[in-house]
């Protein structure tokens, strides 16, 4: 595999100065203790990719009623910050870089795993047509409970304590998850958002939302430690946008006068990525369109196409040592997750130039 000499230059990203330009994409892995405690697990787990110029890690919800599922770390009580703390001393002694993912599920939480009392949160009262995994299996999605202007307000908040207590673990700075399903992504479609208040209706009202959050996340911890991560057109969790071009140039022009970090952008393949490009003038992330294709070809055309950053998922899994490998021309070994939650890699690497053993090795799981 050849990977273009310029995904290992460095770059600028707010505060930071990234070594390479390969970013190890949050994913959910569902690792943390019951309570959401990120434990030595995922310490270990991250400390062992730093070498990416910057690792975003996993969706982590910023209050009780945001999880996405069992095993999701959390954000909002002193244990969930001691453990946070463990993972950002691991990967800085590594002399990595990491920002913290905040994501709330919204309609894609489930009573089964939420405290007593709970239900999960929505712009509407609209049950997504779909499975949700909760300790007992996949099942399907409850009718959620519309937020109220309070309730709205109150989530705000709470994305801004967490911010500060990401910050307070000695974390680098927090991506504000806007995309893939999720309860801003919820907010920001058409499908879910049936309101006709001030938080919804046309693009004006359904981006409001996301540009609040990351407004009071950049005055509470800078700006320069803040990102926002958006999907365009992506349907999981039963979405569907009608018009995206329209939605989120509204949202990227709202965005951009805040001064973050960067923008996450997943490719979309339409005229809305350049689109994207043009309005945003901060550091731009790109996740490659489609997931499956030649991952350093996707890298380089994504490069081509003006992004700074590129995000790399499933084979950070397998490949703690990724950058080292794209670097080299060394082979990868085959990232193989068991679904939503699936297993990776425990950190070793089996590539004789890069320290491993000699011969094949079956990549262990976590």
């Amino acid at each position: 595999m050849n990977a273009p000499a310029a995904l290992f230059e460095p770059v600028g990203l707010g505060h930071l100065t990234l070594p390479n330009r390969m970013v190890m994409a949050p994913m959910s892995r569902a690792r943390a203790d019951a309570d959401g405690v990120p434990g030595t697990l995922m310490a270990d787990y991250y400390a062992q990719r730093a070498s990416a110029g910057l690792i975003v890690a996993e969706g982590t919800h910023p209050v009780a009623a945001g999880a996405v599922g069992p095993g999701a770390p959390g954000l909002f009580t002193d244990a969930h910050q001691d453990g946070w703390a463990r993972v950002a001393d691991g990967v800085h002694a590594a002399g990595g870089r990491v920002f913290l993912q905040l994501m709330h599920a919204g309609r894609l939480a489930h009573p089964d795993f939420l405290p007593e009392g709970a239900h999960p949160v929505a712009p509407s009262a609209v049950a997504a047509d779909t499975l949700v995994h909760t300790s007992g299996g996949r099942v399907p999605a409850v009718t959620p409970t519309a937020l109220t202007e309070g309730g709205i307000r109150n989530l705000i908040d709470d994305f801004v304590r967490a911010a500060r207590r990401a910050v307070a673990a000695g974390l680098d700075g927090v991506e504000i998850h806007a995309a893939n399903g999720y309860l801003l992504h919820q907010f920001l479609a058409e499908n879910a958002n049936l309101r006709t208040d001030r938080w919804g209706g046309g693009a004006e009202g359904r981006i409001r939302l996301t540009v609040a959050i990351a407004e009071a996340v950049a005055d509470a911890v800078g700006p320069h430690r803040a990102g926002v991560r958006i999907s365009p057109s992506n349907p999981f969790g039963d979405l569907a946008e009608t018009d995206p071009y329209g939605a989120y140039t509204a949202l990227v022009r709202a965005l951009a006068p805040l001064g973050i970090a960067y923008l996450h952008h997943g490719e979309t393949g339409t005229e809305l990525d350049a689109a994207v490009r043009e309005l945003w003038s901060g550091a731009l992330m790109i996740t490659p369109l489609p997931a499956g294709r030649d991952k350093p070809g996707a890298a380089a055309h994504s490069l081509e196409r003006g992004a700074d950053l590129v995000s790399f998922g499933r084979d950070f899994l397998a490949n703690p040592d990724l950058v080292a490998r794209c670097r080299i021309g060394a082979p990868l070994n085959e990232a193989r997750p068991a679904g939503f939650y699936g297993g990776g890699a425990r950190g070793y690497t089996d590539y004789p130039a890069l320290g491993g053993p000699a011969g094949p090795r079956r990549t262990p799981r976590d």
